[in-house]
């Protein structure tokens, strides 16, 4: 419990993170849905820009505030590009053949791209190399990731290459997504960070989404009324919301434990993909997720019990989460989904 947590504060926290988890589990879900109704360009469009409504006061209020921070728009400039190709890959991954259990497992990868680029980029974090806990845990992602696309050959559906290709560059994408919002948006509020980062997303996605998608992005007019409510459902919960409620909660409860919570996420949408979809993982393809999976716990507790003076960061991002950074009280979140 963090110092000076009250029992209530605590459970708010915690209903706050299981909406976070509920929020980010069911975006691949609804993504899915969306399969055949309208196309990738159109989905991320429109979902990106649903959210991006959602953030607009917030940007309203940094442009006409007197004391405006200097350089955010500038600095966000990085955050967003691999925001953005990372969302490309990742809703194209559901139309090539690849459900969203799989998909989920496949973007643990972030991790290890995160891990990587911090050695690279942050002198502080190279002491993770001397680590074996560290190895070990790097060994079971990778391995536990490998292990599932081998067996992919003993699933009743068997997920297209280029599909299973793109999963693991968009959790890399989203690794870089970290790296990046860690670099370029210390010391700027989290929430007028994700807010502007929003904004510009929306706009790289929507652009595509004119030029590529189906009828310039006007196949949504062919949606039902339930299914024009799903999308807007699917953006406030997967993109808007549900950083709202992950801000929410890792000032109540800390960024490691609304981490280590999180790495449930496979295992919901998975879980859910199975009733709602039909989707089914072999049992050896559970294991090597499992295994991904815990493997990710470990790589956490090592870099959270990590000595490396004031102001450690976390690196592990999750769709989820898509990056944190925190310094102090501060935190910057995920899986825009």
């Amino acid at each position: 419990m963090r110092r000076g947590m009250t029992g209530e504060g605590r459970l708010t926290g915690i209903c706050f993170l299981l909406m976070t988890l509920a929020g980010w589990a069911s975006s691949p879900l609804f993504l899915k849905y969306f399969v055949g109704k309208i196309d990738a360009w159109s989905s991320n469009g429109w979902r990106y820009g649903i959210a991006a409504l959602f953030w607009l006061p917030i940007v309203i209020r940094e442009i006409t505030a007197t004391e405006a921070s200097p350089g955010l728009w500038r600095a966000a400039l990085w955050p967003t590009l691999f925001n953005a190709t990372g969302q490309i890959c990742f809703a194209w991954v559901l139309y090539l053949n690849v459900d969203p259990g799989m998909m989920t497992f496949l973007l643990r990868t972030q991790i290890v791209a995160a891990t990587i680029g911090a050695f690279a980029l942050f002198p502080d974090e190279r002491g993770l190399m001397y680590r074996r806990g560290y190895w070990f845990g790097m060994v079971l992602v990778v391995g536990g990731i490998a292990s599932m696309i081998l067996l992919r050959a003993e699933m009743p559906v068997r997920p297209g290459t280029l599909g299973m290709i793109l999963g693991i560059l968009s959790g890399a994408l989203f690794g870089g997504y970290a790296l990046a919002v860690r670099r370029c948006m210390s010391g700027y509020s989290s929430m007028t960070s994700f807010a502007v980062i929003s904004l510009y997303t929306a706009i790289a996605l929507m652009v595509p989404m004119l030029l590529l998608g189906d009828e310039h992005g006007l196949i949504v007019r062919h949606l039902n009324g339930f299914q024009l409510m799903m999308l807007v459902i699917s953006a406030l919960a997967g993109i808007a919301l549900g950083h709202v409620f992950y801000y929410a909660s890792i000032a109540r409860l800390g960024v490691a434990l609304a981490s280590g919570i999180l790495l449930l996420q496979p295992f919901v949408t998975a879980s859910a993909s199975a009733v709602l979809y039909g989707e089914r993982l072999t049992g050896k393809q559970w294991i090597s997720g499992t295994l991904s999976v815990i493997g990710a716990v470990l790589l956490l507790y090592v870099q959270t019990h990590h000595p490396r003076g004031a102001g450690a960061r976390s690196l592990i991002p999750l769709r989820g989460v898509k990056g944190k950074q925190e310094s102090g009280s501060n935190a910057i979140g995920q899986e825009t989904l």
